[in-house]
Order: structure tokens, then C-alpha cells, then sequence
């Protein structure tokens, strides 16, 4: 190591010499000493941006509001007793529509008794947890996967348990199933936007809660309908089912959110 060398390495940490500099140029050594020493050197400080100019009237402002809507709602509603109301929404709408439909002859589906209990009970669990899942708070939103599985057991039991039977014309009697499970749909979707509307919007929430409402229809139209052909539950009882969810969705992403609590 010359004495230029040394001289080198006093100067690590500021600028170099002219002389200095043209002996770093000819001098491998020092070069790569320089290099292992600038590649280890801590970054420069970064400025923090200038301070955004205080606007104390927007601060009182929104100290009021906030205040003003503590004292209306001191502590939160338990999400509990939304999905209790929901649901006692769900069996009041089914029951005054089995009364509806039902005057002249309630249970007509003709398929054995076991199966058209099993999927009625499928049913039910369907909206039940399409309630909770809605409803319930969580930390992350539930994955599409679940929520379509869901869906699809409902639909595939439906068509596995079918009893066969033909007794009205496909277009006539899919009008009628479709015009009940949409008169049916109206209330219990209402009142699911109306709930979802308290915490952020999330597609898979709205998804789920949509399922669960319109499921009130599928349950009463499952119970009553004489029609048990592919084709009428198909077009007349799961595709309606699907698309007033579909319609839940559309809705809830155009409302606006009263708190975005997850």
C-alpha cells in the first residue's frame, strides 16, 4: 500500500483531492475500496414533504359531527340482532306466502316425502348461513369459492330430488314460479341491502345476503310447486334464485356505505 493509498482512506468519507482522485483512477485497489465503501454507506436522508396548510374549521367541523353521531349511537348495534331480524323477516315472508299459495293445497310436490324434506332443510341451512355470512363481522371477507359451493349443493340437490312430474306447459307454469319467487324476494332483499349498508361494501357479503333472501322464495316454490321437471326447476326456480342475487350485488355496489366497518 503506497502513502497515497493511506491518504485515500482518510478521505473515505468526503470528497477527494484532485490529486487524490487521478491516483484513485490508476489504482484498482482504491477503486475497489472506494466502491465497497460507497455500496455500505447508509442512504441519504430523505426530505419529508412539506406540511399541508391546518384548516381549523374542517377540524371543528368534523369534531361536531363526530361528536353529534356518538351521542345518537353511544355504543354498536350487535350484529346478532340484525341476523335475527333478517331471518324473523325470512319466516314471516314464508309463512304469509305458503298461506298465499298455498290455499289450494300446500305441500304439491310430488317427490317422496324424505327428499323433498332433505332439500328443504338444505334450503333453509342456505339461508340461514347466507345470513350469517352477510351479516356477521370478520376480519377478511369470505372467498367466492364457499359461497358458489354453496349455491351449486343447493341447485344440484334441487335437480337430484325433482320428482318428474309435468303438470302445467314449461312457458305457464315458469311464469308463475317466477313472478312468486320475485313477489316473494322483494321484502327479505329489501331489508338485506338496508343491513349491508352499515358496514364497507363487499361483493361476496352482498353475494351471500342476496342468495339467502331470494332463498325464501326457492323454499316456498320447492315446497308447493307440482312442476318437478329439469327443465321448469332450471328455468323457473334456480335461475330467478341466481339472478335476484345477481341483483342484490348490482344494487348494494350502487348504495352508499353508513360506516365502512369491515
Amino acid at each position: 500500500m503506497t502513502p497515497e493509498c493511506e491518504r485515500v482512506m482518510d478521505h473515505l468519507e468526503g470528497p477527494l483531492p484532485p490529486e487524490l482522485a487521478s491516483h484513485v483512477a490508476g489504482c484498482e485497489d482504491c477503486r475497489a475500496l472506494l466502491g465497497g465503501f460507497q455500496a455500505l454507506a447508509p442512504p441519504p436522508a430523505v426530505r419529508a414533504p412539506p406540511a399541508l396548510p391546518f384548516n381549523e374549521v374542517k377540524l371543528e367541523e368534523t369534531r361536531r359531527r363526530s361528536l353529534t353521531e356518538l351521542a345518537a349511537a353511544p355504543r354498536p348495534t350487535p350484529w346478532w340482532r340484525d341476523v335475527l331480524v333478517l331471518l324473523a323477516t325470512y319466516l314471516g315472508v314464508g309463512a304469509v306466502g305458503l298461506a298465499v299459495v298455498g290455499r289450494n293445497g300446500l305441500l304439491l310436490n310430488s317427490a317422496p316425502s324424505l327428499e323433498v324434506a332433505g332439500v328443504a332443510l338444505l334450503i333453509v341451512t342456505a339461508v340461514g348461513g347466507g345470513a350469517m355470512l352477510g351479516l356477521a363481522p370478520a376480519r377478511r371477507s369470505w372467498p367466492l369459492g364457499w359461497v358458489a359451493l354453496g349455491a351449486g349443493v343447493v341447485a344440484l340437490a334441487q335437480l337430484l330430488g325433482r320428482s318428474g312430474a309435468q303438470v302445467r306447459p314449461l312457458i305457464t307454469g315458469a311464469l308463475g314460479c317466477m313472478g312468486t319467487e320475485v313477489a316473494l324476494s322483494v321484502v327479505p332483499l329489501a331489508l338485506a341491502l338496508v343491513l349491508l349498508c352499515r358496514s364497507a361494501y363487499q361483493p361476496v357479503r352482498a353475494l351471500a345476503a342476496g342468495l339467502s333472501s331470494a332463498g325464501v322464495g326457492l323454499l316456498v316454490l320447492h315446497v308447493h310447486c307440482p312442476d318437478g321437471t329439469a327443465d321448469h326447476l332450471m328455468l323457473s326456480h334456480l335461475l330467478p334464485w341466481v339472478a335476484l342475487a345477481g341483483v342484490a350485488v348490482f344494487i348494494r355496489s350502487r348504495l352508499p356505505s353508513r360506516t365502512y366497518a369491515p
